[in-house]
């Protein structure tokens, strides 16, 4: 009787395992794609989907094997494969990852598609075991056919538990600490020792014959594996002369950060396809240096010159205080301190990480500048402060959080803003031939914006797949930029002013308003992308 208890709690914690490692592996799967797909809700919905179904195959083929062969030894010869299997996805993804950044970076479909299908089927055989786990134990666990029931409750009760664990695991403490890669061994290594401590009292012989395995896994665990994801090859571009100077993961990005050869910091995030942000070595810009220097030719620049949209006379001098909701590594509040003085600027970043790279690596160091690790609504909810601008680049390219493009959000903005504040926000557009373009992201931003301020106006920045959409708490005309000019004794400023005057664009028609019940942010964006990708532009 005590052997058949002792057994049966051996049993429920093989099933709280289980259920934990599977979805822990799930977890572990979107952040093993983010390098080169992204973290999108298309991206998440594929795993999801296609992990549940392999659960669905597991729990039927897993019931009808234990009613053949309903032998404890057969259960833990699952688990100890299910191990062996898992350390296999992250070797043999590798290679298939590299082909898809390469696709990423030329917008090749096939080698998006191809990729992300094989990297997918490579979870099939893992979690299909592990779902065997559950119904397999049952099995063992039943011996009064009239107390099946509540042995399938409790059995399914530790697996669902087991699952919660997994579901926090590895995001808050397995990824950000060891990274994608050791996560993945360190989840193989606990299906293969569980699957031991099964055999070693089931199949001994079994047992030996899988335990030199485990001593493989630790190897694995212990080397170095180099770069996740190497940097394209991209002559031509900063690309060509960039080298890797850190790369880690953290509860949110995959994060690198590159330097080219005149000293310049770039921030990459997850596929890697936008720089998030740029930092200027300040002997570049100052010291007999060109101030101009400082400018990206990125969107970060035009945020500088947002507030010269109000009314004649609006001068440099007006702009007291700022808030950067994407503060990423403080690309934007570096400028505006550099261009703006010392002025108080909130910076609001979700992911602390990047914030402390910023510091480390792009300067982040300015005494006027307050980091906020929250979200950008949330932050906005805690604070009675209100600015004279608001600058929002909160992109996981090629996405805008959608939370952050609706009439609630810009209300909610417009409630922070001074009586001559102004609102900019970064959005995402594809240029086509002849000038022409995919605007329907932009437009749909024109048109919920609209709702909330009483002017708006676009500024496409060249050369890029980027314009800034800037509204305005007066009524304001977008011949106030070109009247503004005279004021703006910066050089900085003067340039940026007459590129933005000269890249000024009328929305077109958009039948979109986004609101925080209705905000297709993504599906708008999915279009764009192939429609740019199959040249219909």
């Amino acid at each position: 009787m005590a052997e058949s208890r002792g057994f049966r709690t051996q049993l429920l914690i093989t099933t709280f395992l289980g259920g934990l490692i599977s979805l822990a592996l799930e977890l572990a799967a979107g952040r093993l794609l983010a390098p080169a797909f992204g973290t999108t809700q298309l991206v998440w919905s594929a795993i999801i989907g296609l992990i549940l179904l392999y659960m669905s195959v597991g729990y039927a083929v897993g019931g009808r094997w234990a009613d053949r062969a309903p032998n404890p030894a057969t259960l833990y010869t699952l688990l100890a494969a299910a191990g062996l299997m898992i350390a296999v996805i992250p070797q043999a993804a590798r290679p298939l990852l590299t082909l898809a950044a390469q696709g990423m970076l030329t917008f090749n479909l096939g080698l998006l598609a191809g990729p992300f299908v094989a990297i997918l089927a490579l979870f099939a055989v893992p979690v299909i075991l592990l779902a065997c786990v559950s119904p397999f134990a049952v099995r063992l666990a039943v011996g009064d056919v009239a107390k099946s029931g509540s042995t399938i409750g409790w059995f399914s009760a530790v697996s669902t538990l087991g699952s919660f664990i997994g579901t926090f695991l590895p995001n808050l403490v397995l990824i950000p600490n060891l990274g994608t890669r050791r996560t993945f061994l360190l989840l193989a290594a606990l299906a293969l020792s569980t699957g031991l401590w099964g055999l070693w009292r089931a199949a001994r012989r079994r047992f030996w014959a899988l335990a030199w395995t485990l001593l493989v896994l630790l190897g694995l665990f212990l080397s170095q594996p180099g770069a996740i994801k190497p940097l394209p090859d991209d002559p031509g571009t900063f690309l060509s002369t960039a080298t890797l100077v850190h790369e880690s993961e953290s509860t949110y990005n995959f994060i690198q950060v590159i330097k080219d050869g005149s000293g310049r910091h770039y921030l990459l995030l997850n596929e890697g396809q936008g720089v998030h942000s740029i930092y200027t070595p300040p002997e570049l810009y100052t010291k007999g240096g060109d101030p101009l220097a400082l400018l990206t030719g990125g969107p970060w620049d035009f945020f500088l010159v947002a507030p010269f949209f109000n009314s004649v006379p609006h001068a440099p001098e007006e702009l007291d205080n700022a808030l950067v909701i994407g503060l990423a590594a403080g690309t934007t509040p570096t400028q505006l301190t550099e261009v703006y003085g010392a002025i108080p600027i909130d910076g609001v970043e979700i992911d602390g990480e990047i914030v402390d790279l910023g510091r480390e690596y792009f300067g982040l160091t300015q005494f006027n500048i307050r980091a906020h690790i929250m979200d950008g609504r949330t932050y906005l909810l805690q604070t009675d402060t209100r600015y004279d601008l608001v600058a929002v680049d909160a992109y996981r390219l090629p996405y805008i959080p959608w939370h952050l493009t609706t009439v609630e959000f810009f209300r909610e903005v417009r409630d922070h803003l001074t009586d001559d504040g102004v609102v900019a926000i970064n959005v995402g557009y594809t240029p086509g031939s002849n000038g022409g373009g995919n605007w329907q992201l932009v437009d749909a931003m024109v048109n919920t914006m609209r709702q909330v301020y009483p002017s708006t106006h676009i500024i496409a920045i060249p050369n890029s797949f980027n314009a800034i959409v800037v509204a305005t708490v007066q009524p304001s005309s977008p011949d106030n930029l070109a009247a503004n000019l005279p004021l703006l004794v910066d050089a900085r400023l003067q340039t940026l002013a007459q590129q933005a005057v000269a890249n000024l664009r009328k929305p077109d028609t958009s039948t979109h308003i986004f609101t925080d019940d209705r905000a297709p942010v993504e599906q708008i964006t999915h279009a764009m992308a192939l429609q740019y990708a199959l040249g219909m532009r």
